[in-house]
């Protein structure tokens, strides 16, 4: 079992939850190969979106809805700086996961995370589990409650019609 499974598995245990999670047949990389896999819908996928801020070059997780998007000028209101991205060996070095697996918890160093409120709308939601082909289920607000995300508005607006 790979050190990253392990980690999130780690986290999850440790914060008095059941760590049920499932090795995928496929990739579950974007939002839409893991809402296949797991047979939901699209913003029941929690994405883990890494940047790190421009000035300080420290590194911020959002964890958003499946379809949804993150607007830079809302993102920098939150975080108070002008988000950047974060390359693959920067994700690496400070969550301790590869791009495409990287989990909510389980973080080799401490994150600042923010949280979309549509995730909250569901009981469960799906999140990497540490690997491009692994998956948990589980309550939103439990994520919340292990990473002290604060829920904020970084979001592009959604066209209704």
């Amino acid at each position: 079992m790979s050190r990253s499974l392990n980690r999130v598995r780690d986290a999850l245990e440790a914060a008095g939850l059941e760590a049920d999670i499932r090795e995928m047949p496929g990739n579950t990389r974007t939002a839409a190969q893991a809402a296949a896999a797991a047979g939901c819908q699209l913003d029941q996928i929690m994405k883990s979106i890494v940047f790190k801020g421009e000035r300080s070059g420290k590194i911020v997780l959002f964890l958003t809805a499946g379809g949804n998007q993150i607007d830079p000028v809302k993102a920098e209101a939150v975080v108070g700086e002008r988000p950047a991205k974060a390359d693959a060996s920067l994700i690496r070095s400070q969550t301790g996961f590869a791009i495409g697996g990287v989990a909510p918890v389980g973080h080799t160093n401490p994150v600042r995370t923010y949280l979309d409120a549509r995730l909250l709308e569901f009981d469960q939601v799906w999140a990497a589990g540490g690997t491009p082909r692994h998956i948990f289920c589980i309550d939103p607000r439990e994520i919340q409650r292990i990473t002290g995300a604060e829920v904020a508005d970084f979001l592009v607006e959604q066209a209704s019609g």
